[in-house]
C-alpha cells in the first residue's frame, strides 16, 4: 500500500489491518517486524494530521476572538 494522500480514516483502517496481521499466531517474525514498521510509520502520519488539524482548529478559534485552548 502506498500511504501518499491518504485520508486519516484509511490510515486507521490500514492500521486496524495491520494490528489483525500481527494478532495472528501463523504470522513469520519477518512479516510481523515488517508490519510493525508499516504501523509505527502510518502511526506517526496520522499524529501528524492530528497535530496539523490542531493547529488549524486552535487557529480558526483565535482568529474568530476566542481564547487558545492549551493542553494539560
Amino acid at each position: 500500500m502506498e500511504n501518499k494522500d491518504l485520508s486519516f480514516e484509511e490510515y486507521l483502517t490500514e492500521l486496524e489491518k495491520i494490528l489483525r496481521d500481527l494478532e495472528n499466531k501463523d504470522i513469520s517474525l519477518d512479516e510481523a517486524v515488517k508490519g510493525y514498521t508499516k504501523g509505527v510509520e502510518i502511526s506517526k502520519k496520522c499524529y501528524e494530521i492530528l497535530e496539523e488539524n490542531t493547529k488549524l482548529v486552535t487557529s480558526k478559534m483565535t482568529d474568530n476572538g476566542l481564547v487558545e485552548f492549551t493542553e494539560e
